[in-house]
């Protein structure tokens, strides 16, 4: 009978490496200190925030706008890496109120972003100035006979951060760095400013100004006398409103609701800049999709942006019109809330419904720009009526009876392996201890990067795997003792049997990681929390049966305790019906003789 062939030519080694990723994942979780994965809102609790719909244009509030803006939020929970949120509605119409159930210790930033309205416009500037009123400083004559400008010149007449743009032959734009604002350009690649949106992030707009009342004093409208200052005409009363802006005063930087229809004075979301805007020319419903990227030329981060059919005509006809001007008058504000999120200058026309927004954005800065940009218009507005803290929907007691309950399943099939398997039965043991550690160790380190929560039904999906994990032992240990009673040695029986059975193990690891991957793309919430956790836990399958379970088989297969076929071996030839007296032939031909009875 021909040997068959090795599957594992240094199992030592491959121990070993599963040892070092084992300590390293193990460091990463609990080095410095020790850390518990985050749990849940059914195990630990969290924050409830209770939105109200308002229509803008005193409309009724239509079931399809709801639907929406719950999809919406929830992305925008998802973007910050909050899993097992839960976003609903209650009521309808001018009733209807989205609740969200967020768990843990909920960040400000994410209450921020579901309270902003989102509403999001493309607008023309019209002039900028630093964030802060500039105290006018006489020139004084020195020895050169020239004047010392002042310190605190406006950015409006001849902007501090310029941007100077030039075409080369080829046709392909280009921008050097300004300070303000991130050069735009239509197929084109520009390079652009650097500290357009230093911090793009949702955040930043928090709708709570719209609890603010709103005054309005010579056709200028305000809320609570801060920006969003809106106003039907470009006059003097709004220029004056430019002048006195202050967006270093509390409350400044919040944004709130704003009318596309009239002009706008407002900050930059870090207050460093104010902004005179045109009515919007292009508002983010035409936005069809936003993404983040690196540039194919090496500029670093940059956002790619498309258009619907209507918002590509609109954004050509505006940057056609735009990149005729001069600074700061060829800039296109990018508005959330009534705050520019982003400046950047338009160096062409933009045609064919695309467009590239770059600058020295981080991979974060870009990605939440895209965000920004992709979700940042809901079809109503929203004004949260209420934030409170949620205890366990679980208490305690039955948290404890279900860990318990676990255990002593656990237990038991701890047990049953050792007494069916014998020696065999603590390879699996072992195998599920290291699948526990790395399993766990991984949800420690996603709660703390990805902000991954789990659940109670997170937890239904680590114990289902437990079986995935305890069907891939039996069935290598099985099919080894087939090999046994096939005739072949107890070493050769190792490396046959595995072969066999790695086939079946990636096909039912396949299949399961497949209905996991589909679960959670097809549901929301706590679903998606189970199919998350049974995806991972299916992929620690199959890395603890390749790295660890076959190689420490192999390894035993070597001793010669274990090739002694004594009954605590798990392979005595008394249980598996083979005569140890008989030889090898002899039990090959008894083997194919009753294989082909059988047939």
């Amino acid at each position: 009978m021909a040997a068959p062939t090795k599957t594992s030519a240094s199992p030592g080694r491959t121990l070993m490496i599963l040892g070092l990723i084992l300590l390293a994942l193990l460091a990463w979780a609990f080095v410095p200190t020790p850390r518990a994965p985050k749990l849940g809102l059914d195990l630990r609790g969290g924050t409830q925030v209770i939105l109200t719909p308002v229509s803008t244009d005193g409309a009724q509030i239509q079931d399809d706008q709801l639907k929406q803006a719950v999809e919406i939020i929830r992305q925008r929970v998802d973007g910050f890496g909050v899993a097992e949120s839960e976003v609903t509605t209650q009521g309808s119409g001018q009733n209807a109120s989205i609740i969200v159930s967020i768990p843990g210790v909920t960040n400000q930033a994410i209450l921020d972003s579901l309270s902003t309205t989102a509403k999001l416009d493309f607008r023309p500037v019209l002039n900028i100035d630093y964030g802060t009123p500039q105290p006018i400083v006489t020139p004084s004559p020195s020895g050169s006979g020239s004047p010392k400008p002042s310190a605190s010149s406006s950015l409006s007449g001849s902007p501090a951060p310029s941007a100077s743009v030039s075409a080369s032959a080829g046709g392909t734009a280009s921008a050097t760095a300004s300070s303000n604002g991130a050069a735009v350009t239509g197929g084109l690649r520009p390079a652009a400013d650097s500290s357009a949106s230093p911090s793009p992030s949702p955040s930043a707009a928090s709708p709570s100004a719209s609890s603010v009342t709103t005054t309005t004093v010579g056709g200028v409208t305000s809320v609570g006398g801060n920006p969003p200052i809106q106003s039907a005409k470009n006059d003097a009363a709004l220029k004056a409103a430019f002048g006195n802006l202050d967006c270093s005063t509390p409350g400044a930087t919040k944004g709130g609701p704003n009318d596309p229809k009239k002009f706008l004075v407002t900050c930059s979301t870090d207050g460093s800049v104010k902004y005179l805007l045109s009515p919007a020319a292009v508002q983010g419903v035409e936005i069809s999709g936003a993404s983040a990227g690196l540039s194919q030329n090496g500029g670093g981060w940059e956002v790619n942006l498309t258009f619907t059919s209507d918002g590509a005509k609109q954004f050509a006809d505006t940057t056609t019109s735009l990149s005729s001007k001069q600074p700061p008058e060829n800039r296109f504000a990018i508005t959330l809330d009534g705050l520019v999120q982003s400046a950047p200058s338009v160096s062409s026309p933009i045609l064919g419904g695309s467009a590239v927004i770059t600058g020295s954005f981080t991979a974060d800065q870009a990605k939440a720009l895209a965000n920004v940009l992709k979700y940042g218009s809901l079809p109503v507005s929203l004004t949260p009526s209420s934030v409170q803290q949620l205890s366990p929907t679980l208490g305690q007691d039955q948290l404890t009876a279900g860990i318990t309950a676990g255990l002593l399943g656990l237990l038991l099939v701890v047990v049953y392996l050792v007494i069916y398997y014998r020696a065999l039965g603590l390879v699996a043991v072992a195998s599920l201890l290291v699948a526990a550690a790395i399993t766990y160790s991984l949800f420690v380190i996603l709660g703390r990067q990805l902000g991954f929560t789990l659940s109670l039904a997170g937890v239904a999906g680590a114990i289902v795997a437990i079986g995935i994990t305890a069907d891939s032992f039996v069935v290598y240990f099985e099919r080894m003792r087939d090999e046994i009673r096939e005739g072949r040695s107890l070493r050769a029986a190792g490396d046959a049997g595995w072969i066999r059975a790695r086939r079946t193990i990636l096909a039912a690891d396949f299949v399961s990681f497949l209905a996991a991957v589909v679960l959670y793309f097809l549901s929301v919430g706590s679903v998606r929390g189970f199919a998350f956790t049974l995806g991972l836990t299916t992929i620690v399958d199959i890395v603890v049966a390749f790295l660890f379970t076959r190689p420490l088989v192999s390894v035993l297969m070597r001793t010669a305790w274990f090739t002694s076929g004594k009954p605590w071996t798990g392979l005595s030839p008394n249980r598996l019906g083979v005569s140890p007296a008989a030889p090898a032939e002899s039990r090959t031909t008894v083997a194919a003789t009753r294989a082909a009875k059988e047939s």
